[in-house]
């Protein structure tokens, strides 16, 4: 139902469950974890996510949640911790992650495209955070995802009114990288993926880690990781090689 492919190079989440529309299970959660443990060897520059269907994931599929009706609320917190571990993990990969969106993404599955360090959505696809139509609340961070790249009136009205937003108004916000033609989306993924395996891998990583950490971090607290990051790059062999490649006016070789 879900799969990680190794590509060498890169990391392919699969997702499946075509017949509930990408949306969340066992298999899923169990491919992220293997794929974020994965993505920790040196030869692993990016990992993609993406769906087997024709829809990238539509959340938590409402059976399960009526069936955890019958929990304690105990219960029904250790559940949604669960789902909030795998997107720690997400937002700690130490690669870049890039999702790869056709259809559309809802509830749960925006939070794992908003998880990602970049977007590629199939052009007329659909983002949707429509819980408020079921009684239900937002969750996997999706409240915090949404503060760092959408007006707050624009959350408000996917939120609290179920309105969906379109992968080109996305793509005019600068939260969606690239808006792909249906049934493209995988395929620019993939050349994304290319791209950074030519890149320097370390200097990758670091900024990575810089970016996702500064929404968070104090700019002061920030500073210095910036300095810290920079000094131990530019003594490295990846700036040896960039540098001279520019002055050279040709292109760098980072190797793998």
């Amino acid at each position: 139902m879900a799969r990680v492919e190794d590509k060498g190079d890169r990391l392919i989440i699969w997702n499946g469950n075509a017949a509930r529309r990408g949306a969340l299970s066992p298999e899923l959660y169990a491919a992220l974890a293997e794929a974020m443990r994965r993505a920790e060897e040196p030869r692993v520059r990016a990992v993609i996510l993406t769906s087997e269907g024709d829809f990238f994931c539509a959340g938590g599929d409402l059976n399960v949640l009526i069936e955890r009706r019958k929990l304690s609320e105990t219960a029904r917190r250790a559940r949604v911790d669960d789902l909030h571990d795998l997107i720690r993990a997400l937002r700690a990969c130490p690669v870049p992650l890039i999702a790869a969106i056709e259809g559309g993404a809802a509830g749960a599955g925006l939070s794992l495209a908003l998880a990602c360090d970049l977007i590629i959505a199939a052009a007329g696809a659909k983002f949707t955070a429509a819980y408020v139509k079921a009684g239900l609340v937002p969750d996997a961070g999706l409240t915090a995802s949404m503060a760092r790249c959408l007006p707050r009136p624009l959350a408000m009205e996917m939120c609290l009114l179920a309105q969906a937003v379109s992968a080109e108004r996305m793509g005019a916000l600068g939260v969606v990288n690239e808006v792909a033609a249906p049934g493209e989306a995988f395929a620019r993924a993939m050349v994304l993926a290319d791209s950074l395996a030519q890149g320097p891998r370390d200097a990758q990583r670091v900024i990575r880690a810089l970016v996702a950490d500064s929404y968070e971090t104090p700019q002061a607290q920030q500073l210095d990781a910036e300095r810290d990051a920079m000094a131990r790059a530019a003594g490295g062999a990846e700036a040896a090689e960039g540098i001279a490649a520019f002055l050279e006016k040709r292109a760098p070789e980072f190797g793998s």
